[in-house]
């Protein structure tokens, strides 16, 4: 590429930068291609199945860790980093009402995929448009890519214990976006890791998913149970479930660094009133229909009707007991698939063992207040 040598590669990085930062993300860093170290507990992962049924991790085998051959031709790739922690995030207030529905904060707004994927596009875009025979694939959680090593050579921040990249201005609210180039611009240094002796997130997650520090087995995240997973939730691990009805914050939740995390400025990422702060009911009761309606643009349609209402069934079964819940699960039986019906009545046998458990309570407590008044009549 001839044009290489008349332009100043330091100077194009800068305006990269700059473009960047003009499009809405928070942060763009350089990393070089070779991921080489990353390979081994790439392999070790795999070969322990902690990928689950997610094939296509398998399938590609290493070219996740060879962007060269993901996309032959490519020199560096570019990180994007966006921040999407909403206003009003409500984390507490919905997580203890086990009536409401909990959604993973990054979904409640419009699909970051197409957002990001936008953005980066038109940063390559403004790459091409000053130097003509560059040629760029922009990647958004959308092909067999370690964004989060990349991330990490980028200087974007560091992997966490939960695996996920963490920023010292940020936290973990952010997505992470790539962009494959041609163009052997200067790279930037990783940053280093402030994880220290936390372990946080590995003792607050529900499902102990995290088996180890930078470990996690997909098979017990509640975020791979209710959207990646098309088969029936593990019946050991649906009380820890509680109301999250689409992926799981915990482990962000819990780490001090994302006490700094700044709310988002991008209305894209902002709640959706239809989803965020929903009670079970209302969310169960929607049609396919109004499923596919109130979810349009969101990245929760990518689910499908089928598993949203496995998962919401799963939350009814955990909730308290209530005449309603009962009634409605018993509507909805027999209406979507026999995926949901076992689902149904698990949570039926969860809503009765409940409703056992308050009536010999109640009995006891009549039984109490009888003895009280005749045994106690002057105190009673």
């Amino acid at each position: 590429m001839s044009e290489i040598s008349s332009i100043d590669l330091v100077e194009l990085t800068n305006n990269i930068k700059a473009w960047g930062a003009a499009l809405g993300f928070q942060q763009v860093g350089i990393s070089d291609i070779d991921l080489n170290q990353h390979e081994s507990h790439l392999q070790k992962w795999l070969d322990n199945g902690y990928h689950g049924d997610m094939a296509y991790m398998e399938s590609h085998g290493m070219k996740r860790a060879r962007p060269s051959e993901l996309v032959p031709g490519t020199l560096r790739v570019i990180s994007v980093r966006m921040n999407y922690l909403p206003p009003d995030a409500s984390f507490a207030k919905h997580l203890k009402n086990r009536e409401i529905g909990y959604i993973s904060r990054y979904a409640l707004g419009r699909d970051y995929h197409k957002v990001l994927r936008k953005r980066l596009k038109q940063l390559g875009d403004k790459i091409t448009a000053s130097l003509k025979h560059t040629q760029y694939r922009p990647f958004v959680d959308s092909a067999p890519v370690l964004e989060h090593a990349i991330a990490e050579k980028a200087g974007i921040g560091w992997t966490g214990k939960h695996s996920l990249t963490l920023n010292k201005e940020a936290g973990s609210w952010f997505f992470l976006g790539e962009l494959f180039i041609n163009l052997p611009i200067p790279v930037d240094a990783p940053v280093e890791e402030n994880c220290g002796n936390c372990t946080a997130c590995l003792t607050i997650c529900p499902t102990n998913a995290i088996v180890a520090p930078y470990t996690v087995d997909a098979r017990r995240c509640i975020s791979y149970l209710t959207i990646e997973s098309d088969k029936d939730i593990p019946e050991e691990l649906r009380p820890m479930m509680g109301n999250r009805i689409y992926g799981c914050d915990d482990c962000q939740l819990v780490c001090p660094w994302n006490r700094y995390a700044d709310v988002t400025d991008e209305e894209d990422f902002h709640p959706r009133e239809a989803l965020h702060g929903q009670s079970l009911h209302t969310l169960f009761s929607w049609s396919e229909e109004t499923f596919l309606s109130n979810t349009e643009g969101s990245p929760i349609r990518r689910i499908g009707y089928e598993k949203w209402q496995r998962n919401i069934a799963v939350a009814l079964g955990n909730a308290s007991y209530s005449s309603e819940i009962i009634m409605l699960l018993n509507e909805r039986r027999g209406t979507v698939s026999d995926l949901v019906d076992r689902h149904i009545d698990w949570a039926l046998q969860q809503q009765g063992l409940k409703k056992s458990a308050l009536e010999l309570q109640n009995r006891q407590q009549h039984r109490l207040i009888r003895v009280i008044e005749k045994g106690l009549p002057r105190d009673a």
